[in-house]
């Protein structure tokens, strides 16, 4: 089995790694190949074609050699994942936007006769604000519409904060472990 996490994380340690560590722990015992793909490492869509390029028609991009192609694939070739972010200004990171942005381009479907990459993949929500801690809700929301403008069916929703992060760190791993079958 594979499974994919989409990290929104720029750092290399902190909150939100410690959560992620755990997924792909829970998700390994669970006997799974894990894969992290993280979206500070792939552009932003170039908004061709007036906003509609061969994204729309083709469900491909332009522009996807320059490492959109091989994160698509990924998705593609996933059959659980775990998106995971921490919180800014009570969002997703600037990067995973720019990243879902750009998928939901090419996996635009506007009667579902194509299905996409996500359909009916179960999908683990996690968000991660440190400091104040809020903006938890709001950011989960905004990865709850992008699974269903995608398809994707969500399994959980984990938000952590610091002071909920011990308990946490075992539900992200409990749920990680659970989706491979």
């Amino acid at each position: 089995m594979q499974y994919l996490i989409i990290s929104g994380n720029p750092k290399t340690d902190g909150l939100c790694k410690s959560v992620e560590d755990e997924v792909i722990r829970g998700a390994r015992d669970g006997g799974a190949e894990v894969t992290v793909l993280n979206t500070k490492d792939i552009p932003r869509c170039h908004v061709c074609g007036a906003g509609w390029g061969s994204c729309r028609d083709e469900n491909r991009c332009a522009f996807g050699a320059d490492g959109f192609d091989d994160a698509q694939a990924l998705v593609k070739a996933a059959d659980a994942i775990c998106i995971i972010t921490p919180v800014y200004w009570g969002e997703i990171t600037e990067s995973l936007k720019a990243f879902i942005d750009r998928f939901r381009r090419c996996e635009f479907d506007m009667d579902g006769s194509r299905g996409g990459a996500l359909a009916g993949k179960k999908v683990l929500l996690v968000a991660s604000p440190g400091g104040s801690g809020n903006g938890m809700v709001s950011c989960l929301d905004q990865l709850d519409r992008f699974c269903r403008a995608t398809g994707a069916q969500v399994f959980d929703y984990i938000g952590v904060n610091r002071w909920n992060c011990e308990y946490k760190r075992e539900a992200a791993y409990a749920a990680a472990k659970a989706m491979v079958p």
